[in-house]
């Protein structure tokens, strides 16, 4: 395309993805297919993992394609998506992907060798670290700005796909791509890059799209007995734990749960609409009957549809 940058308003964006899409495509066929390997092209959007049914559909295919010992190439459909171009990366794509299939392994590919506990083109005492237990505020602080003119992504955006893959119970390795064979090193378990350890166990695949993948469409503001009773008792969120509903949203939608300090400790599905959430917030179950004349549901979310996030 003969252009030094990349550009910067979406019409050109979009019109760079599409001529992009072939030759990428062209190039992945031609060199695998000397090793008789078929490639296959997914271009996927947001609402993909946000609807149940596309999400379990694109998780079909890929393992169809498994079946037929394809290698799928998977990338954002830039052409059509205007937030995914504006706000997404491939790096994120990459957790998403990783937790659809529950993969035990997700290796991001990046231009260093991997974490640094400083900036090595700065502070020449900067070491490599081999192993991370938990991806912290003291972790992210370590990200600098280190992605290309071309490139959409950059430490911060892989420190980001890696605690969402081991919140979920994967691990992640981060290490240089431009070293040669260095998939090799790592599935032979060379210490190369660095390893994310995964947080707890591994987490099912519902619980993986409903907590980790799935954008919510919509909020519930919780005080300080219902976090208690989420976190340390295992119980589910009742009405009379919800200051306050946000978002316009139907039943059974992902809903975002937040303490009095608007930070999300969980996620799970709304027994209620919008509307029927905001009537019977702050309510008892006998003042629901009261002014509903039915308690449909005891339950503001059931704890077999939540997820802590936390």
């Amino acid at each position: 395309m003969k252009l030094g940058k990349r550009p910067d308003d979406l019409p050109h964006l979009q019109a760079c993805a599409a001529v992009g899409q072939s030759a990428l495509m062209q190039l992945y066929q031609e060199c695998f297919t000397p090793y008789g390997v078929h490639t296959a092209q997914l271009l996927l959007t947001a609402g993909d993992f946000d609807t149940r049914a596309r999400y379990l559909n694109v998780k079909n295919t890929i393992r169809t394609l498994f079946e037929y010992e394809c290698l799928p190439i998977i990338n954002e459909n830039d052409t059509v998506s205007v937030a995914e171009i504006k706000f997404g990366d491939n790096d994120h794509l990459a957790a998403m992907v990783a937790n659809l299939l529950q993969a035990p392994l997700l290796i991001l590919l990046t231009n260093v060798d991997g974490l640094f506990s400083a900036d090595p083109r700065e502070d020449p005492s900067a070491h490599l670290l081999d192993t991370v237990a938990t991806i912290d505020r003291s972790v992210t602080d370590l990200a600098g700005v280190t992605k290309s003119n071309l490139g959409t992504g950059g430490m911060k955006s892989k420190l980001r796909a890696a605690r969402l893959a081991t919140a979920a119970g994967g691990a992640v390795v981060m290490a240089n791509g431009s070293h040669d064979g260095i998939l090799d090193q790592i599935f032979a378990g060379e210490s190369v890059g660095t390893l994310f350890l995964p947080q707890g166990e591994a987490m099912p695949a519902w619980k993986r799209w409903l907590g980790y993948t799935a954008r919510p469409l919509g909020m519930f503001l919780i005080d300080a007995g219902a976090k208690k009773a989420l976190l340390e008792q295992g119980k589910s969120l009742l009405p009379v734990g919800v200051q306050s509903v946000c978002g316009e949203f139907g039943k059974g939608s992902v809903i975002a749960i937040c303490d009095e300090s608007g930070v999300e400790i969980g996620r799970g599905l709304s027994n209620y609409t919008a509307i029927e959430a905001a009537k019977i917030a702050g309510l008892k179950t006998e003042q629901i009957n009261e002014l509903l004349g039915k308690t449909p549901y005891v339950e503001m979310i059931h704890r077999d549809n939540l997820v802590v996030t936390v």
